[in-house]
């Protein structure tokens, strides 16, 4: 049955245009080109990006994680448990995809690509740039298992507070660290008038970029 508040909901998107001549002949080049603009148009969480992985039986999950780098200009980075479900289900099968969405410029980027385990000297930097009840957290968290009460996560979290009091730096926990994705794939999306949306595929073949329009 047809829900007409949801139906009726729609937005014409008419900022910007994109053409093939407007983008670098790079994928992560231009993706960082889109970056900074986001960060000057001052969007909210504009690292934000939506993380889909696949588990060994084939069963799809997404969740909202941050970017933290784009080393090398070849991959994008980002940090979490290893041995949360995204970390399992990225030991089981070390691909993954990508989707940032700017409303605000109207623009989305889908990533598609094979991850690893980033550098444990990058993980050990980025770990202790962080504040120090966050890298109190990262061992506090047992992240996606079940656990009694919130109670008890409060309590493992003062625990490890007394537990690590005289302790600075705090050590990294073994179980966190970083992924980078390395794309072969890449597709900028630019909204436009009538649904006919801009759409530049970037493919890697060998060691090359190749650019291609999609119809909307």
């Amino acid at each position: 049955m047809l829900d007409p508040q949801l139906a009726d909901l729609r937005k014409t998107y008419a900022q910007r245009t994109l053409s093939e001549s407007d983008v670098l002949p790079l994928a992560v080049p231009q993706f960082r080109r889109w970056l900074d603009e986001a960060l000057a148009a001052q969007l909210d969480e504009p690292t934000a990006m939506t993380l889909a992985t696949v588990s060994e039986t084939g069963q799809p999950s997404a969740r909202v994680v941050l970017l933290k780098g784009l080393p090398d200009d070849a991959g994008f980075l980002f940090y979490t448990n290893y041995e949360s479900r995204k970390g399992q289900e990225l030991a089981a099968r070390p691909q993954a995809a990508l989707t940032f969405f700017w409303p605000g410029l109207e623009r989305q980027v889908r990533v598609e690509g094979r991850v690893e385990k980033a550098p444990a000297s990058l993980s050990d930097e980025y770990f202790q740039s962080r504040p120090r009840a966050s890298q109190i957290g990262a061992w506090a968290s047992p992240q996606s298992q079940p656990i009694a009460s919130r109670e008890q996560l409060e309590q493992r979290e003062a625990a490890l507070l007394d537990e690590f009091a005289a302790q600075d730096p705090l050590p990294r926990p073994e179980h966190w660290g970083g992924y980078i994705l390395r794309p072969h794939r890449v597709e900028f999306w630019q909204g436009r008038p009538s649904r006919l949306h801009d759409r530049i595929l970037y493919e890697l073949e060998g060691d090359a970029w190749h650019l291609s329009r999609l119809a909307p």
